[in-house]
């Protein structure tokens, strides 16, 4: 039966995008890298010109209506020609309709098409060269330099963002996170005479100090339905907790009764991922659970492990552990986190099977596990009783085992303790009888006389 060809399987070019740019793709964006995916959703809405021109006669529109508050028909026209007529102020009340998002916009791209590229000043080339000191990770010390007088400029950018983005959190998620985006790709020009790999520092430090704030309004937003899906999601985990590692195909090494559960340090990591506030942080978990996952792997085979056994080991892992808002997460991680962190890298390869470990339970069958659909529904159904894991050297269950065994030997003893107690009280009401019995006959053999020893006085 286990000679069989699995269900899991998973070739690389399948987790590459589907444009052929070379960079991973994502169930999420259709198959496609975060870069390819925006460049297609955007080429259905306006251009961003369009965007500036429509702001310009937004903005002549507004002055002239400042101008002339109480007879619009006084008004000249933009032209200074024909009276404004009552249709221009319908059309102005329309784009007021439109004016948050495309103050947002404007925030980003500006009113007009972008000035020359100015030459950086020598404050602002010996703040670069303070940040290009900083180690990396060293956050504390990028905040420090973020607030000196040099770093002015980079500091009232994200704190003008941040201020935006809090006061239009209750826009759609989706353009919450095209707007996020364009923020990353406007500040990386700060950065831009920096080396690719500190650049790529600088931006992570930057998505941390904005991502931090961001987190409690962007989060499971409330115009995404991610909280029903994560509840959908892990119900679907739960009946699912009967699919064992050999089902699975995951290798094990058969060990003694002192062996710990291999997976347990990568359990413990993606559970550890909803704790996590930035997506570069709850990436750093979904590495550290992936790693965690090969090492596992290596320590259960001679072998070294192929991806098919990474994504088994991944799937074994999120059924184990069942972590929770796992879909909010991830969603999280899509919509803000930095696109080189999700397109390439080995931390866009261990998201990518994460993805495809989810989208496999999601989907799971009883042919991907060499079940017939009826073995399968009784399994579901819990009709079946549960498969004998193929973890034989566990420490939960050599541990459940031997508590077993300790709760056998205390019931056995609370019970020869019961069975004494009960002969103890037998013999002692017995001992009592007998010294009664022999009381009584001691005092029907010699009578008890009793004298008055009274005197008179």
């Amino acid at each position: 039966m286990w000679a069989e060809q699995r269900g899991i399987h998973v070739d690389q070019s399948e987790l590459l995008c589907k444009d052929g740019c070379g960079y991973y793709g994502n169930p999420a964006w259709q198959g496609y890298c975060s870069k390819c995916w925006r460049v297609r959703t955007r080429s259905t809405q306006p251009d961003r010109q369009e965007y500036g021109e429509r702001e310009r006669e937004n903005s002549v529109l507004m002055s002239h209506s400042c101008c002339c508050p109480l007879s619009p028909s006084s008004c000249p026209s933009p032209a200074g020609g024909a009276p404004l007529t009552f249709s221009k102020f319908e059309e102005k009340k329309n784009t007021e309709k439109g004016r948050r998002v495309n103050t947002m916009r404007r925030l980003f791209w500006g009113s007009s098409p972008s000035p020359p590229k100015k030459e950086p000043s020598e404050s602002q080339i010996a703040a670069l060269k303070a940040f290009q000191s900083l180690q990396p990770g060293d956050f504390t010390n990028f905040l420090k330099l973020l607030r000196r007088p040099a770093s002015q400029n980079l500091q009232s950018r994200c704190t003008a963002f941040l201020n935006t983005m809090e006061a239009y959190h209750d826009l759609p998620v989706e353009k919450q996170s095209d707007l996020v985006q364009d923020f990353y790709q406007s500040i990386a020009g700060h950065f831009g005479s920096l080396p690719e790999e500190q650049t790529v520092q600088m931006m992570e430090h930057i998505e941390k100090l904005i991502m931090t704030r961001l987190h409690k309004w962007v989060f499971c937003h409330d115009s995404s339905d991610d909280e029903q899906k994560d509840l959908v999601l892990q119900r679907r985990i739960r009946a699912l907790k009967w699919v064992t590692p050999k089902m699975l195909r995951v290798p094990f090494k058969e060990e003694g009764s002192e062996a710990s559960d291999p997976f347990l340090t990568a359990i413990t990591a993606i559970i550890e991922m909803d704790a996590r506030r930035t997506p570069q942080d709850k990436l750093t978990c979904v590495s550290k659970c992936s790693q965690s996952v090969f090492q596992a792997l290596a320590s259960s085979s001679s072998e070294p492990a192929n991806a098919d056994d990474f994504l088994s080991g991944m799937i074994h892992v999120v059924l184990k552990a069942n972590p929770p808002r796992l879909h909010s997460n991830m969603q999280y991680i899509i919509r803000f986190g930095l696109p080189h962190s999700l397109m390439a890298g080995e931390s866009g390869y261990y998201f990518t099977n994460l993805c495809c470990a989810v989208a496999f339970i999601e989907k799971l069958d009883g042919p991907a596990l060499n079940l017939s659909p009826e073995e399968f529904e009784e399994y579901m159904q819990g009709r079946r009783p549960p498969p004998h894991s193929g973890v034989e050297g566990c420490e939960g269950l050599c541990r459940a085992r031997t508590n077993q065994q300790l709760l056998a030997e205390v019931t056995r003893r609370q019970e020869k303790l019961a069975e004494g107690v009960c002969a103890m009280q037998a013999e002692l009401s017995q001992w009592v009888q007998a010294v009664q019995s022999q009381v009584d006959d001691i005092q029907a053999k010699v009578p008890l006389h009793i004298t008055s020893t009274e005197t008179d006085i």
